[in-house]
């Protein structure tokens, strides 16, 4: 069966996320995570695609990039096959270094692109690895002088100054975004519940309801364990009205 093609953004932005095959570690010393880094910065200029942050944890990669749909697929493609070829020539392997293909999600308002932007700098410190501003494989400190390959004019014309990025970056939120870990209980299980939460056969069905058992409903799928993202696609709600739903 032919793979199905993505949905790019018409904005141009895209949070992408690289995972290893089988939570493989894609990093095991210094020269690792600086070799990814070298090709991460000379294809996003071979491309012409630039990169807005960036975040690279142990088995994992989070990156927000903007350019052509064509150009952004040419640059992950180069990406992964290089990172493979030097990694596993490296420590003497074979097969599959990435699972199946990366994760990728639009971006299509300011709002969100600040969302994901927080989102991916902030990976450390959820992770419990150390605060953000320490993280040593991530864009963090780029912000302040950014090399050719990273674009962030349209985020500094958002946060403004770098005391208002540091506050920014710094701020708890609960804002959910692309995840590399898969949701604890996958969309099936989900259906399940909302019918047995709900006692109702399809998710749009609470767009038909009034405002107030409308937030009631969507309070008891949240209470129910469904992440606000798996709500959004079984209900066709937007985020915003999940996430205030008391």
């Amino acid at each position: 069966m032919a793979r199905r093609a993505r949905s790019m953004s018409e904005s141009g932005y895209m949070h992408i996320i690289v995972r290893g095959n089988g939570k493989q570690i894609l990093f095991e010393e210094y020269q690792d995570y600086k070799h990814f880094l070298n090709r991460l910065e000379r294809y996003c200029l071979e491309t012409e695609v630039k990169t807005c942050t960036y975040c690279l944890m142990d088995n994992h990669v989070h990156l927000l990039v903007h350019g052509e749909a064509s150009s952004i697929v040419l640059l992950m493609k180069k990406l992964e096959v290089s990172y493979s070829g030097y990694f596993n020539k490296k420590y003497e392997r074979v097969g599959h270094l990435f699972q199946n293909r990366y994760l990728s999600e639009r971006i299509e308002t300011e709002k969100y692109l600040l969302t994901a932007f927080r989102y991916i700098l902030q990976n450390p410190e959820k992770a419990g690895i150390c605060k953000s501003s320490e993280f040593r494989w991530s864009s963090y400190s780029l912000y302040y002088n950014p090399p050719e390959y990273i674009d962030l004019s349209k985020i500094k014309l958002l946060l403004g100054d770098n005391e208002h990025y540091r506050r920014f970056i710094a701020y708890e939120s609960d804002e959910e975004c692309l995840d590399y870990n898969s949701n604890k209980h996958d969309d099936e299980w989900a259906k399940k519940e909302l019918k047995n939460c709900l006692n109702i056969s399809s998710g749009t069905v609470l767009q038909n309801y009034s405002r107030i058992d409308r937030d009631a409903a969507l309070s008891r799928l949240k209470d129910r364990g469904l992440s606000i993202r798996q709500i959004e696609r079984l209900t066709g709600i937007n985020r915003n009205t999940i996430q205030r739903a008391k």
